[in-house]
This record gives structure tokens, C-alpha cells and sequence, in this order.
């Protein structure tokens, strides 16, 4: 059948071939999907900003809806969006600086990582004997550098255990 295509912006496959890719690449839709996919990522200055510098659209005051929808070259935010706008940039830029007051490193996560190397071979070395000693270690060693904290949405097996480590279940029906 051949070899197929899959255009993640445009969530659209085609038969993959020079020809089309490239027709594809270069078209009207595959561009305003893949800039819509990246706006999606914009900070709101960045929105605000952009926002500021444009006109305002008359057909959309005039009659509420635009031919060209989000493509429009003029502006379609009322006061009222302007000013929700701007205050969020201004609670962003807030919890920026706050961020910055609390996460004044004691450590680099170079060190952090290489510190845990250490303890992970030591304990690796030791074998399965694990006093209370490791126990309070371990329990020190969860304190992540805050830089790591910071990053939004990470994965499960990036996050640091809870406080009380994970509930383990033990299924007795086995044996």
C-alpha cells in the first residue's frame, strides 16, 4: 500500500511522497495549523503585547464575528479582555518574582545529581541491609533542588515521593 504520511499540526495523513509533502508543507493550512499550534504555547506578555499593536477589527465590533476568525490581522479583544489580560501578565510577572525569592539555590542540581549517584551505589554496594541510619538519609536526600520543583506538569516517576514514601500493596493470593 505504501509508505503514509501523518501531519501532526493538521492531524491529517497523505500517501508520503515528495510531491505531496511538500505541497502539504507549503500549504495555507498546514502553516495557520502549525502557527495555532505554537501560539498555544505563547506567554500571555508575549499575547498581550502582540494584542496592543494591532487595530482593533470593525467588522467583529460592528457585528460580533470575523470572516477571518483567529487568522484576522486586526484585533478582536474589547476592554474588558485587554484588562483580564493584563492582569494576568501582572500576577504571572508576580509569582515570577516570588518564585525567584524562594528558589535562591543552596545547591546546583549538578551537585544534587551527583550526590545521588553516590548514595545510589553506596546503597547498591551494601546490598539489601538498610539500618535506620539509610532510612533518615534517604528521607534527607528527597529534598530536591527547587529549580526541579519548578517545572510545570512533570511526569510521576520525576516527582519527589510524599512525605510518608509510597503505599506499597502486598497481594496475599499468590504462593
Amino acid at each position: 500500500m505504501g509508505k503514509r504520511y501523518y501531519c501532526d499540526y493538521c492531524d491529517r495523513s497523505f500517501q508520503d511522497n515528495m510531491h505531496n509533502r511538500k505541497k502539504h508543507l507549503n500549504g495555507v493550512q498546514h502553516h495557520r495549523a502549525k502557527k495555532a499550534w505554537f501560539d498555544h504555547f505563547r506567554d500571555t506578555a508575549a499575547i498581550l503585547y502582540d494584542e496592543q499593536t494591532k487595530k482593533p477589527c470593525r467588522k467583529f465590533l460592528q457585528k460580533g464575528i470575523c470572516d477571518f476568525g483567529p487568522n484576522c490581522r486586526f484585533s478582536h479583544m474589547s476592554e474588558e479582555d485587554f484588562f483580564h489580560l493584563q492582569r494576568q501578565v501582572e500576577e504571572e510577572q508576580q509569582r515570577k518574582e516570588d518564585s525567584k525569592d524562594r528558589t535562591k539555590p543552596d545547591r546546583t542540581i549538578e551537585e544534587w545529581l551527583s550526590r545521588r549517584e553516590k548514595k545510589q551505589s553506596a546503597i547498591s554496594t551494601k546490598g539489601d541491609k538498610k539500618t535506620e541510619e539509610d532510612g533518615e538519609e534517604g528521607q534527607a536526600e528527597i529534598n530536591v533542588p527547587p529549580q526541579l520543583l519548578s517545572i510545570p506538569d512533570l511526569p510521576p516517576s520525576l516527582l519527589p515521593p510524599p512525605p510518608g514514601g509510597w503505599k506499597v500493596k502486598v497481594n496475599t493470593e499468590w504462593g
